[in-house]
């Protein structure tokens, strides 16, 4: 069943089936997957910077890390430069809130240092080819935000945006200064009593020399995020790349929460390796969706919980037991193989060698002809991700290995290229627990037997490669379903 949202292929997705196997189709191969990627960069034209602005405990540092976490999984260069650890490099020991007072000229001294060191080498970064720089730290001057404005926009030609954090609510900012108590290096070697008191005398600190932001009559691009998204303010955006922004600071929601993931259960295609379609479960199959029933009805898990599938029934069918609002969302659909869905990796080796080369070369970039790429996946799992980042928890999602792949991916921090070859195997509950910027995994694994589906990179990608080097990472599967139950796994 082919994705609801799916990229009309390119004339040169077809041309690859037409390019003679020569010495030099490697790079061929290579040189027209390139397109497919770069209509998803480079959409803005100069640099941005956002600059943090506000108290101490507000959640700048939180938000800072999360665009920089959303931006580059959107395939923009992303950096926060923290003006707190440069502090830390010319005062490797905090010893206390003095360092903050107002009337502390030496440390005051440091604390601009700190800055100016931040932010050139957020300039240097950007002249050497980044999109966004964030500078997290607390601007809460005038004169030093317009420092910042006059050097990124007046002098090197950049956008700027400023994003001011602001909390009003006693019981949110409570909840924002544990959490800085629990990751702050400064407060490391210090007891919790004594570290929490000095901590309010920091703010205390800051909050003499606080001059708030004026939208109205600062000029500048400006976003207000008041008490952890509960309402924002926004004047003057002026770049694509700042309505991005404000696309997922407008959805963030920087709570503790909880997601499983689970691929659905053993299918029939999968006893005999055959890509996509959208087959029943295999015996082992429903009895996976039998045993996740069990662990997901427990009462103190099947509290609040929402289920999300995708639009393929081996997913419906794992579901269907679990005692909790089941939604099946399209953008969750398995990557689409197109004109080899269907396809065991032996028949497409057969049909198409050269596209299964091409896969093995760069898998994240291949696109199956009238099919789908990885990076085809990353773009329609955006608005899952936007929600995801917003006010969700307790949400179990039952979807495919490329999505899974990518949604894991995500909040891990993986690099791009290593998304194809993360291994969420069949039969595993993978349960992520986020706190902040900080993700915590969990893989409980079902004593389901199922057939394994991961298949390594092999060493050998040329298109001129043998059968047998093109087979020799497929995993082992079942030759037919009416043997499975009984005859030994196909071994290549």
């Amino acid at each position: 069943m082919a994705p609801t949202i799916m990229m009309r292929p390119t004339k040169k997705d077809w041309q690859r089936q037409s390019q003679s196997e020569s010495e030099d189709d490697d790079m061929v191969g290579k040189k027209d997957l390139l397109p497919l990627v770069m209509s998803q960069v480079g959409q803005h034209f100069v640099p941005l910077v956002i600059t943090m602005v506000g108290l101490p405990a507000r959640g700048k540092t939180i938000l800072a890390y999360k665009i920089q976490q959303y931006l580059n999984w959107t395939n923009h260069k992303a950096k926060v430069f923290s003006v707190s650890s440069y502090r830390r490099k010319h005062i490797e020991l905090y010893s206390s809130h003095d360092l903050f007072r107002k009337e502390n000229s030496e440390a005051a001294e440091i604390r601009q240092l700190s800055a100016q060191e931040a932010q050139d080498d957020a300039t240097k970064w950007l002249q050497d080819g980044g999109d966004v720089a964030i500078l997290d730290g607390t601007h809460i001057t005038q004169a030093r935000r317009q420092t910042v404005y006059d050097h990124f926009a007046k002098v090197m030609g950049y956008k700027v945006l400023f994003i001011e954090c602001v909390c009003d609510d006693e019981m949110l900012i409570e909840h924002n200064v544990k959490e800085v108590m629990q990751f702050s290096k400064d407060y490391r070697n210090m007891s919790s009593e004594k570290a929490l008191d000095d901590f309010h005398h920091k703010i205390e600190h800051y909050m003499e020399q606080h001059e708030p932001m004026k939208p109205k009559s600062d000029g500048y691009s400006y976003i207000k995020y008041l008490n952890a998204g509960e309402s924002l303010t926004v004047c003057r955006l002026n770049s694509p790349m700042q309505s991005e922004v404000l696309a997922f600071v407008s959805n963030f929601k920087p709570l503790a929460k909880t997601f499983y993931f689970s691929r659905h259960g053993e299918s029939e295609n999968n006893v005999l390796g055959r890509i996509g379609g959208d087959a029943e479960l295999s015996v082992r199959g429903r009895t996976y969706a039998a045993a996740l029933a069990r662990y997901f009805n427990n009462e103190n898990r099947l509290d609040g919980l929402r289920v999300w599938t995708s639009e393929l029934k081996r997913t419906h069918q794992t579901a269907q037991g679990i005692k909790a609002p089941i939604e099946p969302v399209p953008f969750l659909n398995e990557l689409y193989a197109g004109v080899c869905e269907g396809l065991s990796y032996e028949e497409m080796q057969c049909k198409f060698p050269q596209e299964f080369a091409w896969r093995d070369q760069d898998k994240l970039q291949y696109r199956y002809p009238w099919g789908e790429s990885y990076i085809d996946i990353m773009t329609r799992l955006k608005p899952v991700l936007l929600e995801l980042e917003g006010d969700m928890d307790n949400l179990l999602i039952i979807s495919h290995q490329a999505v899974l792949r990518c949604l894991l991916g995500y909040f891990l921090n993986k690099k791009h290229e290593e998304l194809p070859y993360i291994n969420v195997p069949l039969h595993t509950i993978i349960k992520l627990t986020l706190n902040g910027y900080k993700c915590k995994m969990e893989v409980i694994k079902l004593n389901i037997e199922c057939v394994d589906t991961y298949r390594m990179q092999p060493k050998n990608c040329s298109v001129n490669r043998s059968t047998d080097d093109a087979l020799l990472t497929v995993p082992a599967h079942f030759e037919n379903l009416s043997l499975w139950n009984h005859a030994p796994i196909v071994q290549l």
